[in-house]
């Protein structure tokens, strides 16, 4: 009988076990390989729309291979598919040979000898200090940051164990796993970018010019033509092992991708986003992926503009990923202004979208003086106007004045603009607190038109008008002019001036209305 009763127990006990696996296991596994099952996630969680700027960096193989170039001389970041290009074997649009290429001969000698190996064996990340970076980062504003964990190049900025191909066997460093501990201990959120898509294409002009090695194919990819497009199986299980590997070991809180992702079978774009998404469930964190072209359907993942942005405002939330210069390290590299890049950023989260600057830190490691400075201001500036941009929302309205975008989209960041102090971007705190940021240092009065008692937009009584950073009493008026804002006698910022406007806040009846409050 006794035997029966620890039978019966433990059967009870198995099935009780077996329940509870069951739950955990449908907790972790809630998402599946369908975009139908994807699109149920929440793509744009809290902490995302609330950062507004992350920081990345363009550093590797390729920052060693660009150092010594003419600073006189254009040259592309994708220096080992550009250094095979000698017009010959490898077309250009003139027939002569790329600069990539001129360079590369001459400080490494012929491709086909000396390859992208050797740029990879020259490789010191002798200056690399995870805690400034991560301390500039915290410095710069920014809310998330991590590296560009493998580039085009198929070369690995981790500690990894799918490629030998890797800054842990070439540099003796693991950027990825320092970074992490470092970026984390500030208080940021922890991402990594991949643009290993493009490895396809991009190593095909090596393989066209000649010298590649069999036992390097596992950096070039197996031999195929230039205008092949359709990757192997080899590539493909490569190309996963990889992402698996670094979602695995640093359980980043938000992957990048770069173009070229569309172009893999849909299948394995949908295993990637519901092991990942699935991953930050057994985390207990949610967890964000970034894309650019026809990647992913937008209900699953977060729209990318390269170096642009919309010209209005979009929903869901969008990203924009920008460099203020080149977006590999270039001898003598000149870097937009702290005040381009904070008008742009303003511009940007009025419209309902967050900003991932690039970084690009010297072939050393360390990052270049001018960009440790273009950080410095931008933090110094969101030190004093976070509050118009960290955790805010699109308002009625996004902006006013006369400098508009012709257009919106990828690369439009190449039309020069220039914000005067008439140009007003708007963001909202809440249902009675709102911002007007003025991109120029105001003179004489500010007049918000959008805001005019003519209009409409804004229907609740204005009950102050403050100067974020400045204790100064602000005058104003509103009328049918609109806000009418006298200038300030001294400003806080060098830059864009936000002003914080506090409504009574607008209240409506119910559908139908109360009608006992109508009734004669």
């Amino acid at each position: 009988m006794k035997n029966a009763t620890k039978i019966g127990l433990l059967a009870i006990m198995v099935l009780l076990i077996g329940a509870s696996l069951t739950q955990a296991q449908s907790k972790t596994e809630k998402y599946q390989e369908s975009w139908e099952s994807l699109s149920k996630v929440n793509a744009t969680p809290d902490w995302f729309l609330d950062a507004k700027l992350g920081i990345y960096a363009h550093w590797g193989p390729v920052s060693e291979a660009l150092d010594g170039s003419d600073p006189k001389k254009f040259y592309r970041g994708w220096h080992g598919m550009i250094m095979y290009q000698d017009g010959k074997k490898v077309p250009t649009k003139n027939n002569q040979p790329s600069n990539n290429f001129l360079h590369h001969k001459e400080k490494y000698g012929d491709p086909g000898k000396h390859g992208y190996v050797e740029v990879i064996e020259n490789f010191k990340p002798t200056k690399f200090d995870a805690k400034v970076w991560a301390d500039l980062f915290k410095k710069s504003g920014a809310k998330f940051a991590g590296p560009v964990a493998m580039h085009h190049d198929n070369f690995a900025m981790w500690d990894a164990k799918s490629t030998r191909w890797n800054s842990k066997n070439y540099g003796g460093i693991d950027p990825s796993a320092d970074l992490k501990k470092e970026i984390e201990a500030n208080g940021l959120k922890f991402m990594a970018s991949f643009h290993h898509a493009f490895t396809w294409k991009y190593w095909g002009p090596a393989h066209a010019y000649g010298g590649v090695k069999k036992k390097d194919y596992d950096l070039y990819t197996n031999p195929h033509g230039l205008d092949d497009d359709v990757p192997d199986e080899r590539f493909l299980k490569e190309w996963w092992a990889k992402l698996k590997e670094y979602i695995d070991v640093y359980q980043p809180d938000m992957l990048w991708f770069d173009w070229w992702l569309e172009n893999l079978p849909e299948a394995d774009r949908q295993k990637f986003l519901a092991y990942y998404y699935n991953k930050g469930l057994e985390w207990d964190k949610e967890v964000c992926v970034a894309y650019k072209e026809t990647t992913f359907p937008i209900e699953t993942a977060i729209k990318d503009y390269e170096r642009g942005r919309p010209n209005q405002p979009k929903n869901p939330a969008w990203l924009t990923d920008t460099s203020p210069g080149a977006w590999f390290f270039r001898t003598g590299a000149k870097f937009k202004k702290p005040n381009d890049l904070i008008d742009i950023l303003v511009d940007i989260v009025a419209k309902n979208g967050l900003m991932l600057l690039n970084v690009p830190p010297n072939p050393d490691g360390s990052i270049p003086s001018e960009m440790v400075h273009l950080l410095e201001e931008m933090g110094a500036w969101l030190e004093v106007n976070g509050d118009a941009i960290y955790a805010t929302r699109p308002w009625t309205v996004f902006g006013e004045g006369p400098t508009r975008l012709p257009e919106g989209g990828h690369k439009i960041e190449k039309i020069k603009i220039e914000y005067t102090n008439k140009d007003i971007r708007y963001t909202k705190k809440s249902e009675k607190e709102f911002y007007a940021i003025v991109m120029g240092k105001p003179e004489g009065d500010i007049i918000m038109k959008t805001l005019s008692t003519d209009i409409g937009v804004l229907n609740s009584k204005i009950l102050n008008v403050s100067l974020l950073g400045s204790d100064e009493k602000i005058e104003w008026t509103r009328d049918s002019r609109g806000l009418v804002v006298k200038a300030p006698k001294s400003l806080p910022s060098d830059y864009a001036h936000s002003f914080k406007i506090l409504m009574e806040g607008y209240s409506e009846n119910d559908i139908g209305g109360n009608v006992a409050a109508h009734e004669d």
